[in-house]
């Protein structure tokens, strides 16, 4: 089997995965993330959002994602009122300055935003996220508007125009096929060529969840990243990460074409995939040899250089920044894996799920 050019080097970063709320719009056949916009415990407080800010467990990332507009639910637009709030962005960009008070670099996934709502974000966040999923019309999203792919590519060009560095990706598996991945990759392509802003590309497998209509749908089979990972690298250019998620595919993908394990916490859980836990990076390091590990911020080395941030960030990424770009000085982060941040028995659950 041919492999991919040695990788040297493959990035990852220590983060907090913090679920501001669950609450979503769209209905994904897929999904168990989401909850409807009027469950009362859908939304995080700013005070459970400052907890889990307290105790990062070395991480220096606070990655922020939210439900797909679920202001439109005056039940919920009138809970973010009394928390003091318009509006969800109003809230985000609240808790993006929260998090660079605890010294932690914000990257926030709120969903399809207007240029307005971009340009707010990114004065709080030192990087922003959409996932593509797929380029084309699937039936999965049939009951998801903020799915269409028009919607998400016109969001990752204003995210270029505005000089945000960006994390997209595609998920493998949903019902798409080889040609609509390839056209997906190829789209993303095209707006960084334009922009020269997209940071990353997350190849993300599918797997099936209970509780949903997809259930019995088959999981993304490992062959099938591996072909995406050949057919991504050769479309994507070479300065475009392509990440493999530790928890969903196997770290070994490295030596087939990826060169970033994500986001790994020591505190939270993958709240989109709660039944995949984080393996620590003593277990990622042993895995990947002869390759190296290097610990990454959720801005990019290259555009750490480039000043792609704004000054408010500045102030809590220049003691992380090394000279490269790259983490300085990476904490150790003994202990669990998992911090219980909603009391619902020996493991943590999604806010408002049972």
């Amino acid at each position: 089997m041919d492999r991919q050019p040695f990788p040297g080097v493959v990035s990852f970063s220590r983060n907090l995965f913090i679920p501001a709320t669950t609450a979503c719009r769209d209905r994904c056949t897929y999904c168990t993330f989401r909850s409807d916009p009027g469950d009362p415990g859908s939304l995080m407080t700013p005070e459970m959002v400052a907890r889990v800010l307290r105790d990062p467990g070395g991480a220096s990332e606070a990655l922020f994602v939210t439900g797909q507009s679920p202001e439109e639910n005056p039940v919920f637009r009138e809970r973010l009122r009394k928390l003091g709030y318009d509006s969800l962005v109003d809230y985000a960009v609240s808790l993006g300055r929260l998090a660079l008070e605890h010294g932690l670099l914000p990257h926030s996934n709120l969903g399809v935003l207007t240029l307005d709502e971009l340009r707010r974000l990114r004065e709080v966040n030192a990087s922003l996220g959409l996932m593509l999923e797929c380029a084309a019309p699937l039936e999965c999203h049939a009951h998801s508007p903020s799915k269409d792919p028009r919607l998400r590519l016109r969001v990752m060009e204003d995210a270029g125009r505005l000089r945000i560095p960006f994390t997209t990706g595609i998920l493998m598996g949903i019902g798409e096929t080889p040609a609509q991945r390839r056209a997906s990759l190829e789209a993303i392509a095209r707006v960084h060529r334009r922009y020269g802003h997209i940071q990353e590309v997350i190849l993300q497998p599918f797997w099936p969840k209970e509780d949903t209509p997809m259930r019995g749908h088959p999981r993304a089979e490992e062959t099938m990243v591996r072909e995406t990972l050949r057919m991504a690298r050769r479309i994507l250019p070479p300065e475009v990460a392509l990440q493999v998620p530790p928890n969903l595919a196997s770290p070994e993908l490295v030596f087939e074409g990826a060169n970033d394990l994500g986001g790994i916490s020591t505190r939270t859980l993958d709240y989109i995939n709660p039944e995949a836990p984080w393996p620590r990076v003593e277990e990622l390091c042993r895995r990947i040899r002869p390759a190296h590990l290097r610990e990454r911020l959720p801005i990019y080395p290259r555009y750490v250089q480039m000043g792609w941030y704004s000054s408010a960030v500045a102030e809590a990424l220049e003691p992380l920044a090394d000279e490269e770009g790259f983490r300085r000085t990476p904490a150790e982060t003994p202990g669990d894996n998992t911090l219980p941040l909603y009391p619902s028995g020996p493991r943590p659950s999604i806010p408002g799920r049972s």
